[in-house]
């Protein structure tokens, strides 16, 4: 018996080896594995009445003290105060923000105009903390960003050297989970200290085998059109040849942030049920220092994997450098606001701070911008990470139409090597509405518009 089919079933972290040990016996004595599962869930709705069943007592018991945790569990007095920038955003987003905002340890919010409905603290959210970090405030793909390096190559190299393009595009990448290179990628990270966390360090060889990979979801590598209009990024004013990815942390980072958020929801049993996904470490406590020392490494891990994938493919194409920029999402920062040093976690937010260089991309079809940070204090110094979804993954691959979507990219002039019907621009806002409604808080200096993408086939999200 999977404990999956228990976590399905609604069993909690705390409860569930209790759960799975009497499911294990109960399997051995013939139950079936829906009768199981019916059971476990009758449980996890009313412990009271199985209290006294020789085999399932145990768990029943469990989950009686733990739903008496939960009624006595006391938020804040007065929430946290929050600002949310944006219209017509998803009103389970907003709820979700509102929750964060309940918890003892928080301080401030903010919600971010791409925001969707995420694991306890929504995409797009934004939340400090007090001496507390929130492993799924971070997310599960930690330290996802977005990185794009400017070539000396001619755009007209686009169809010129088209197919010389391509072929370094589609060898130098790999995508979806698990994915890896039959030739190891090297990069100084792997010198790095992964004793830091028994999970880094189980974990290592993994890490190495998908350094330089990408994930599945909404993570690319694409070709772009680059165009600034001002002499201000290091390059005249013009229109250049530019790689544009996005992925973090691949299948180490997931450990790390399933490892923790047990913890942190075994230490915070009394939360409530909607809430346990804000469950938080103490950054004084040895699991807090733990996940803190991982979550650093991921994001040196992230930034390697985006290294090395535009590394090889710049070598291949015997291309230099103009300019280099790169940010990430889905951290935690220690940063200070409003007088006192707090816990920022942009789970799906760019940070932009007064002056900082950020990336914030669209669809495949639409442009990503370049923009300086303007330093907004309400929003935590903090923009949109993207377009935001407006539609689910589900939704996508049951109503939208294969051929329409390519007819669409080839009308754009746009080539579409791979990707997921869930990833069809259809599926996301407007990325000109987006940055309209954060006007305050970053400011657009330059745009990629793609050209060449590819993607994840298809499968199971990262993102």
């Amino acid at each position: 018996m999977k404990r999956k089919r228990l976590k399905e079933a609604g069993v909690p972290p705390v409860v569930m080896d209790a759960a799975h040990e009497a499911a294990i016996i109960a399997r051995k004595g013939g139950m079936s594995l829906n009768d199981i599962v019916a059971i476990a869930k009758s449980i996890v709705d009313s412990p009271t009445d199985h209290i006294d069943d020789p085999h399932w007592g145990e768990m029943a018991r469990q989950m009686k003290e733990l739903l008496e945790k939960q009624d006595s569990y006391i938020p804040r007095k007065d929430p946290a105060p929050w600002r949310q920038w944006g219209e017509d955003l998803e009103p389970q987003s907003i709820e979700q923000l509102k929750n964060a905002c309940e918890i003892p340890v928080a301080t401030q919010g903010a919600l971010m105009p791409d925001a969707h409905r995420g694991y306890g603290l929504p995409i797009g959210g934004v939340l400090a903390t007090k001496n507390a970090v929130i492993p799924y405030a971070v997310g599960v793909d930690i330290a996802c960003r977005v990185k794009m390096t400017v070539l000396d190559i001619p755009v007209e190299a686009l169809k010129t050297d088209h197919e010389r393009l391509k072929s370094a595009l589609v060898r130098e990448t790999s995508f979806g989970i698990g994915a890896s290179f039959k030739k190891r990628r090297h990069h100084d990270v792997l010198d790095a200290d992964w004793s830091v966390s028994p999970i880094t360090m189980q974990n290592k060889d993994k890490a190495w085998a998908q350094l330089g990979t990408s994930g599945s979801g909404n993570h690319f590598v694409e070709y772009g059109h680059f165009t600034v209009d001002h002499d201000d990024m290091g390059v005249p004013a013009g229109t250049y040849l530019a790689i544009l990815s996005h992925s973090g942390s691949r299948g180490t980072g997931a450990s790390v942030c399933n490892h923790y958020s047990r913890i942190a929801m075994d230490e915070h049993a009394d939360l409530p049920k909607h809430l346990k996904h804000l469950a938080w470490l103490d950054l004084d406590s040895g699991a807090g220092q733990e996940y803190w020392a991982a979550m650093n490494l991921m994001g040196e891990y992230a930034s390697a994997n985006h290294d090395r994938i535009h590394h090889h493919m710049r070598e291949v194409l015997g291309a230099e450098v103009l300019v280099d920029i790169e940010n990430h999402h889905n951290f935690a920062w220690k940063e200070e606001h409003f007088g006192e040093e707090v816990i920022v976690h942009r789970k799906g937010a760019t940070p932009a701070g007064k002056g900082v260089l950020g990336i914030i991309p669209g669809s495949m079809a639409s442009p990503t911008y370049v923009v300086r940070g303007l330093g907004h204090p309400q929003s935590l110094n903090s923009a949109a990470h993207g377009a935001g979804r407006v539609m689910s993954r589900t939704h996508a691959i049951k109503t939208l139409d294969r051929s329409s979507w390519k007819d669409m990219m080839k009308r754009k002039g746009i080539e579409l090597l791979s990707a997921g019907l869930d990833e069809a621009p259809m599926v996301y806002k407007d990325i000109n509405e987006v940055m309209r409604h954060q006007a305050d808080l970053v400011e657009p200096i330059a745009q990629f518009h793609p050209k060449m993408v590819r993607m994840a086939k298809g499968g199971r999200a990262e993102d």
